[in-house]
């Protein structure tokens, strides 16, 4: 029987909640139904984060009593550029995360996924407090900064010379993609991206390699497609292709004892019940031969890419990624 569980990331849900079309208690209603675990962004969803007041404190506490969702994961920013002259130091970003550490604890997640940029030297004097609050400390691995990118290989370096329980990677599914985006090609395409360059973006793809290292091995753009360049729009779009990765799912083989959580990322649910970019199916087969035992989070980015006047459909697409995981999931014990 797989190990491996579901959990909802609430970037997933931003817009509802930005918009107030859900509060915070939806939230925890609408997962209790789905019966997965939470993953909270608490800047955007906890009052005076990383320091709420009581108040605060108490209402979560009584959601989290009364309907006893999975806390699975806290994600935090360590944002080094709150000032406009200069970044913050390492003491102060130290110091910063130490307020993280101890805000998760409160609120009873006992991982933290850290965002791509985070100043790896900050960690090791952060281990200490980790350990004490029984909080580990993740680094997000994302599509367009994956492994080979140098401050994730500096970061990485760092959770292989601690070798800590309580360090670690969240790896994001945005870098086994297969296809580029189709809800990304139609976004750019309303607003002027002409279909020379979509259908050249498409065929890297179909090449068995990702715009970011095509343009890496050819030394930058190659000039057929800078040939295409019609307007802004086409370049614009060359330059987002880059965040979509096709890495071989034996890129995790190394890094398997470190990796504590998975991004599920999600840009379009289709009617045939798969993400039309990522292969779940191949990649919940090999975490399962591989032992992994975490969760998969909803990581619904499609939101991003919605038209204007066009509905944002986050609940529905969040739904049918949860039914394909769980169909794959229970796939595996027969």
């Amino acid at each position: 029987m797989s190990q491996i569980k579901r959990s909802v990331s609430m970037f997933s849900l931003q817009d509802n909640y930005a918009r107030g079309k859900m509060s915070l208690e939806d939230i925890f209603k609408f997962l209790s139904g789905l019966n997965v675990g939470m993953e909270l962004i608490s800047d955007q969803m906890i009052k005076g984060a990383p320091c709420p007041s009581d108040a605060t404190l108490d209402r979560w506490d009584a959601l989290v009593d009364r309907y006893q969702v999975g806390l699975v994961c806290n994600d935090i920013f360590i944002n080094t550029n709150l000032y406009r002259n200069r970044t913050l130091t390492t003491k102060e970003s130290t110091d910063l995360l130490i307020q993280e550490i101890k805000q998760a604890n409160r609120l009873g997640f006992k991982l933290v996924r850290l965002v791509s940029m985070t100043p790896p030297e900050i960690i090791e004097p952060a281990l200490p407090y980790a350990e004490k609050y029984n909080v580990t400390l993740a680094l997000e691995i994302h599509a367009g900064m994956s492994f080979d990118h140098p401050m994730t290989k500096a970061f990485v370096d760092v959770i292989h010379k601690l070798a800590s329980p309580y360090v670690g990677i969240v790896v994001d599914t945005g870098i086994f993609c297969r296809r580029h985006p189709r809800v990304s090609s139609n976004y750019f395409r309303h607003f002027g991206t002409s279909e020379a360059v979509i259908k050249y973006i498409d065929g890297i793809f179909e090449r068995g390699t990702d715009p970011k290292r095509f343009y890496a091995n050819q030394g930058g753009y190659p000039k057929e497609l800078t040939d295409l360049f019609k307007n802004e729009q086409d370049e614009t779009y060359a330059m987002f292709s880059d965040g979509y990765e096709m890495s071989e799912f034996s890129k995790l083989d190394e890094h398997m004892p470190y990796i504590k959580h998975f991004h599920g990322k999600v840009y379009e649910m289709t009617d045939a019940g798969i993400e039309y970019s990522i292969p779940y199916d191949e990649l919940i087969r090999y975490l399962d031969e591989k032992g992994y035992r975490g969760y998969i989070s909803t990581e619904y980015e499609g939101n991003r890419f919605v038209l204007p006047g066009d509905e944002v459909k986050e609940k529905a697409q969040v739904i049918m990624h949860q039914e394909m995981l769980k169909k794959y999931l229970d796939a595996l014990e027969r």
